[in-house]
């Protein structure tokens, strides 16, 4: 559910789980962490790109697993997943990530957590959580890292799917690409990126990392809250119900 590639100084992290989206199940959580923990001790790697196979770069929380769970392992979940996509930023290298297709809920947090977003045009962006009951459980501080508050905030009520232009000129993505795949514009970009000297490019991350980071563990406790009080409300319940969660 998880292809890594190497192209010389870059790693290709892709997330192949097209059956289900590509959604953040609790083995491709396990998967990236590793992945990410072994690009990180690879001196041969100076840069990483995720990404994800056709249809979409991913799909948020994998519900079917979800269905299996009760809140409180649902809360744990959702906490473990937000652990891992906090830990992009404490990475020295820079991580890249090519969104194709669509970016919902969880997904859009996962790309947002990236120190750089690359996106296609006509690419899908959405968090639909608001919608069926629920603040989204984590990853809001990474829209507050990227956008407005009140941009963070529309994008959070998700009122509107926006388009790849639209993600980038708010500010959630970085670069935008008319062409149908943002992978090779990514690559364009993670190569440039390990052709500079190292230090300096490490240097840079771990600069700015607290205007993305400073209080992510926090935030995403409060929204992990949040979300289990949300869930209490008949229109959130009617959703957990329609894929069996055990609330």
């Amino acid at each position: 559910m998880l292809l890594s590639e190497h192209q010389e100084a870059v790693n290709i992290l892709t997330i192949d789980r097209p059956r289900r989206r590509n959604a953040l199940g609790t083995d491709l959580i396990c998967g990236l962490k590793t992945a990410l923990r072994d690009a990180e001790a690879n001196d041969e790697v100076r840069a990483i790109v995720l990404t994800g196979t056709e249809p979409g770069f991913c799909a948020g929380s994998d519900l079917k697993e979800l269905g299996n769970m009760s809140m409180a392992e649902m809360r744990e979940h959702e906490a473990v997943t937000a652990a891992l996509a906090r830990s992009i930023s404490m990475l020295r290298k820079p991580v890249l990530c090519a969104v194709s297709g669509f970016a919902l809920g969880g997904g859009v947090a996962l790309a947002a957590a990236c120190d750089l977003v690359v996106t296609t045009a006509t690419c899908r962006w959405h968090m639909p959580e608001v919608k069926i009951g629920w603040i989204p459980p984590w990853g809001l501080e990474f829209l507050l890292g990227r956008c407005t508050p009140a941009t963070a905030r529309r994008l959070a009520w998700g009122v509107e799917a926006i388009d790849g232009a639209e993600a980038q000129r708010l500010g959630l993505a970085d670069y935008v690409t008319q062409e149908a795949s943002a992978l090779p514009m990514a690559l364009e970009v993670a190569n440039t990126l390990a052709s500079y000297p190292l230090p300096a490019v490490v240097a840079t991350k771990r600069y700015f990392r607290d205007s993305f980071a400073a209080h992510g563990e926090i935030r995403d406790a409060e929204a992990n809250l949040l979300f289990a009080e949300n869930c209490e409300h008949p229109v959130a319940k009617a959703t957990l119900n329609a894929f069996g969660v055990k609330a």
